[in-house]
């Protein structure tokens, strides 16, 4: 069984960190924000609260959400330019802090590639490290689905991301950071979960992490004791 010692060990010696995306290193939940742009907010919200919450299946909410939202491709684009998704406070200095000591970093997220993608460029994360959801839109820019063979799609997908990152880079220590019940699902086979509660607290993920931050200011510390 690891200890909080053992976790703040694994952390500062970590090869690999992966974080969630929304709640985590933005302070909004994308979905939501694309729901609220499209007219159907509430709806959505709630259905997040769910799948957040471990109540329904990662696909089924995200299957249903969409069924509601029916975004079309300009009204993602609208989305973007207008409503930038916003930094969580201290992600940037402790990205940069990573990527100073060779730890890679990666973004891996339940939520939207085209929104995470905006993330990750103001991050300096390279986009082949970016593992998220492809929305689908016919030629014509009407939604069309979502592409249902990415990992992140389904329920255990972020720890189905992180089996495939130790084989192919043959990270010893990874670390996964988020605020959810699917990044929480995600170790094993991430060595250590360090839970995130700056932005929203889900109470289940709050019991069971062993370490549990509300300010990535915490995380930058540590590494400062290397």
């Amino acid at each position: 069984m690891t200890t909080l010692s053992q976790t703040k060990e694994i952390f500062r010696r970590a090869d690999a960190v992966c974080f969630d995306v929304d709640s985590t290193v933005i302070r909004e939940e994308g979905i939501d924000e694309l729901a609220k742009f499209c007219g159907v907010g509430d709806a959505v919200t709630e259905m997040t609260r769910k799948a957040m919450g471990g109540s329904v299946t990662f696909k089924t909410a995200l299957t249903e959400r969409l069924s509601i939202i029916r975004c079309s491709r300009e009204q993602v684009n609208k989305l973007i330019t207008d409503h930038p998704p916003q930094l969580t406070a201290g992600i940037k200095e402790l990205v940069d802090t990573l990527h100073q000591r060779n730890v890679k970093v990666f973004l891996v997220s339940g939520g939207f590639r085209c929104i995470v993608e905006h993330v990750s460029t103001q991050l300096n994360i390279p986009l082949h490290h970016v593992y998220a959801n492809r929305l689908k839109f016919y030629f014509n820019g009407e939604f069309a689905g979502f592409d249902e063979t990415q990992p992140t799609s389904e329920s255990n997908g972020k720890g189905k991301v992180i089996s495939m990152l130790k084989e192919k880079h043959g990270f010893k220590n990874v670390v996964m950071i988020g605020d959810g019940a699917t990044d929480l699902e995600a170790c094993p086979p991430a060595n250590a979960f360090i839970g995130f509660g700056g932005n929203v607290v889900r109470q289940q993920v709050k019991e069971r992490s062993l370490w549990y931050v509300t300010s990535f200011r915490e995380l930058l510390k540590e590494l400062e004791k290397i």
